[in-house]
């Protein structure tokens, strides 16, 4: 597996996992999924096809995130689900392009965060806003409903990721669509769409409400 390169801080906050108090509240586990060549270039590929922007890499300057959950029960067979390179199984989603979907971090049902992916490296979670967005994944599903310490834990990943980069949106991923009008949806296929439910918006009023003090965007209109 070919590693990516972390930003300084993020090895120093590694660091300071080992030495933490039982005091500390906010950690973050990198857990990386597989990062190729291969992988840079389906995902060059997909930004210029699908959200029409060329690119030498596959950053991005994040701008909103998009809170999702896994409709899988467990972190091990979400991250097998994630590590391929390539998308099997999904014809919705394959015809559009083989790179595999994936999102920059993974909350456990206990809380625990992951991180899968560097903040502003692209990964395939959301359509039309990819290239903008960092994903936040969830342990849960319809029939799982997310936890309080998910809760707790995403609220406390926006506010250090609002630290650090210009978050103007959290969005679920059920509300994706209502960017179809803005300036900033991107996406070359006006018919390739998907309906999504999670995580719902019990869940995100909650955060958005957690977050009132952040000052961020509203939603655009339906």
């Amino acid at each position: 597996m070919n590693q990516l390169s972390y930003p300084l801080g993020w090895f120093l906050l590694c660091i300071s996992l080992i030495g933490c108090s039982p005091k500390a509240t906010f950690r973050i586990l990198d857990k990386p999924i597989t990062w190729n060549t291969e992988r840079e270039q389906l995902s060059l590929d997909y930004l210029k096809e699908r959200h029409g922007l060329n690119q030498t890499t596959a950053t991005i300057k994040p701008q909103m995130v998009v809170v999702h959950w896994t409709a899988i029960p467990n972190i091990e067979v979400t991250f097998d689900v994630f590590n391929p390179i390539t998308l099997g199984g999904r014809a919705d989603l394959t015809g559009a392009s083989n790179l595999n979907v994936s999102s920059q971090f993974l909350i456990d049902r206990d809380g625990t965060i992951f991180r899968l992916l560097p903040e502003t490296t692209f990964a395939r979670h959301v359509i039309g806003l990819n290239y903008l967005a960092i994903g936040i994944e969830n342990i849960g599903s319809d029939n799982m409903p997310l936890t309080k310490k998910q809760l707790e834990a995403n609220e406390k990943l926006i506010r250090y990721l609002k630290r650090n980069y210009a978050i103007d949106y959290v969005i679920g991923h059920h509300e994706y669509q209502r960017f179809q009008k803005t300036d900033l949806w991107k996406e070359t296929d006006p018919n390739y769409r998907t309906v999504k439910s999670d995580p719902g918006d019990a869940f995100m009023n909650r955060l958005r409400k957690n977050l009132t003090d952040l000052n961020l965007k509203p939603l655009p209109p339906l």
